[in-house]
Formats: C-alpha cells, structure tokens, sequence
C-alpha cells in the first residue's frame, strides 16, 4: 500500500516537474478543450503535446475522452489531494523553520528598524 502510494507521489511530482505540463493544467482550470486547443499555443508538434498530455494522463490529472473525431482532456479536481496531503503533513517544519529565521534575524539586529538612524 505505501510502495502504491509512494509510487503514486512520485508521478504526480514527476508531471509537475515540467513547466508545458504545469501550462497544460492552467489552461483546462478555464474548461475542457481538445488536444488541438492544448497544443494551439505552444511552439511544439501536436505529438510532443500529445505525450505531455499523455504523462498527465497516467499520473491521474488529466482524463481523456472522444467525441467524434476529437480527443478532449478534463482537469481532475480530485488528483492533487495526495500531493497536497503530503505537503502538508510537512507544514510543521516550515513553520519552525519561519520562528528559527525569525529569532536570528532579531539575533544579528537584521530588520525594517535596524536601518532607520542611517
């Protein structure tokens, strides 16, 4: 079960590592569009933009369906919660990571005020 889940992370992480992909998904936040209205503004072939939209696919972000002779991809709202979970269950050490830079910023008289007789 946690070899499945880990798995699971590591394709959602992996779909997002890619700056095309992370467009793709902004752009179907808007609707549903077909993978010729995906690739229309990207300066790459449809192929290329098909196997990114593929990746999106089999991490669980993206669902396709065909309607005539048109492919359609579909944001799934559901698909970054385990992503999501997992950053969070990490929320802790950022917020101890805050109060410790907080506390050497005070430390080393770092700050709006500290420049105020200059």
């Amino acid at each position: 079960m946690v070899e499945n889940s880990n798995s699971r992370l590591d394709a959602l992480f992996a779909s997002l590592s890619d700056q095309t992909r992370r467009s793709i998904l902004l752009m179907l936040l808007e609707s549903d569009l077909t993978v010729k209205e995906i690739a229309a503004p990207f300066e790459m072939s449809l192929a290329a933009v098909s196997k990114h939209i593929q990746i999106l696919v089999k991490a669980g972000l993206l669902t396709q369906h065909k309607s005539g002779r048109e492919k359609w991809c579909r944001l799934d709202p559901n698909a970054l919660k385990p992503a999501a979970f997992w950053l969070e269950s990490y929320g802790q050490f950022l917020d101890e990571g805050f109060e410790l830079l907080e506390q050497l910023i005070e430390l080393q008289g770092i700050g709006p005020d500290s420049h105020a007789d200059t």
